[in-house]
């Protein structure tokens, strides 16, 4: 178990705080942001920003099955992923996982492995790692198979999704796919067609499926919304049984309905960075620019995150404080957590600090433990308190620059309880 960094105070940063970027000091104690002549990090040339909080990625599943035919321990898996994204700044990352009659790394089964794992893993975590549990709607049948995994492992977090039209689509159009869909989970085209018309012969019963599930969450104060909305109806319909939050609309029209009755919009931070959607659907920066996205999150990358937020400064789109909240202030009061997502008195000590001019997160601190730590940043937290100044973070290149710090593994430690 790694225990909290000490008192300290860092210094000379620019800093995020009270939705403003401010010339300030940041102290750390006990794992949350306090005050005190503690120490000094001396940190100018950087900025010190909330850490991230990623609402969805499934990141995580290349580094349990790096090839379709190549699987390592879901430990390792978890424990790579946990690194990945506190090398980039990432705080608290849902890991998105799906629960559906699509059976392999989607299946119902394998949820429950993956859930077990992920507890298994959890006194090790650097990162808060949690789990999102993609429901495909048509899985009747394993409603109360859901709902005990929803309560044996906590999960707050849940997110309709239907791909049987996709599929549909797809045996149409490119049986080629279909048949390369089918073998990732080991069966011909024909075996999976015969799933999906299965699932397809539930419809009838699938609005008072939902609707259950979405009674049963409000007990057990699950937040949940829907994935991949195609249109203004299918959002409001989501909508209506409390599915609020709107991941991934395909286009304008249930972004903007969204918007209009008060539900939360996300979309992926990769979207932004490459300049739009990788499936053909809405670009991201249309609706940032339209006021109609209100968070980012991972998707299937973890460095996007970050990038994305420069990017939308750097095209002019918004200013840091904003653009920077879309990855860490609004995703926390999306979830109604009120101890993360800003630097303020008594919240946790969750920090990005990243290098002003290249953009580089050289430290992540999570919950007062470090989590990340690298190059020129890693030297000054060794200088910790002394007299000697920093060298220049800046244009200006020292005569003799220091050797490279690499990357540090620090020792896994619990995440205590909130």
């Amino acid at each position: 178990m790694s225990s909290y960094l000490p008192p300290m105070r860092l210094t000379g940063a620019r800093v995020l705080r009270d939705g403003q970027m401010q010339q300030r000091t940041v102290a750390i104690e006990e794992g949350r942001v306090s005050k005190g002549p503690f120490p000094e990090v001396n940190l100018a040339g950087y900025y010190v920003l909330p850490g991230i909080i990623d609402l969805h990625g499934d990141a995580f599943e290349r580094h349990m099955a790096p090839r379709p035919t190549a699987s390592f321990p879901m430990q390792t898996g978890l424990r790579g992923t946990d690194r990945d994204a506190a090398a980039n700044g990432v705080t608290t990352a849902y890991l998105a996982q799906s629960w559906s009659w699509q059976g392999g790394h989607r299946s119902p089964e394998f949820a429950e492995t993956f859930l077990a794992a992920h507890r298994s893993y959890r006194a090790q975590m650097l990162t808060d790692l949690r789990v999102q549990i993609r429901c495909e709607t048509h899985t009747i049948d394993t409603r109360t198979r859901l709902l005990a995994a929803i309560e044996t492992y906590g999960i707050d977090y849940v997110i309709f999704n239907n791909h049987l039209d996709e599929a549909l689509e797809l045996a149409d159009k490119s049986p080629d796919q279909i048949a390369h869909w089918a073998s990732k989970h080991g069966r011909s085209a024909a075996e999976h067609m015969a799933l999906v018309h299965a699932a397809q012969d539930q419809y009838r019963d699938v609005p008072r499926h939902l609707c259950k599930l979405a009674e049963a969450f409000d007990r057990l104060g699950v937040t949940y919304g829907s994935h991949d909305d195609g249109d203004g109806t299918t959002r409001e319909t989501y909508s209506l049984i409390g599915a609020k939050v709107c991941e991934f609309p395909t286009a304008r029209a249930p972004a903007a309905l969204a918007k209009a009755v008060g539900d939360p919009v996300l979309m992926g931070a990769p979207n932004v960075v490459r300049g739009g959607s990788q499936s053909g659907n809405i670009s991201a920066l249309d609706l940032i620019s339209a006021g109609l996205c209100d968070a980012l999150v991972s998707d299937y990358y973890y460095p996007a995150l970050a990038q994305a937020a420069f990017y939308l400064v750097d095209h002019g789109v918004l200013p840091l404080e904003k653009a920077w909240a879309m990855i860490s202030n609004t995703p926390a009061e999306i979830m109604r957590w009120g101890n993360r997502g800003v630097i303020d008195y008594g919240k946790l000590a969750d920090l990005a600090i990243v290098n002003a001019e290249t953009r580089v997160i050289e430290a992540t601190i999570c919950k007062g433990r470090i989590t990340h730590l690298m190059g020129e940043v890693a030297r000054r937290f060794a200088l910790m308190g002394s007299e000697q100044m920093p060298m220049a973070v800046g244009p200006a290149t020292p005569k003799h620059p220091p050797a490279h710090v690499p990357d540090r593994d620090i020792a896994p430690g619990h995440l205590p309880a909130e």
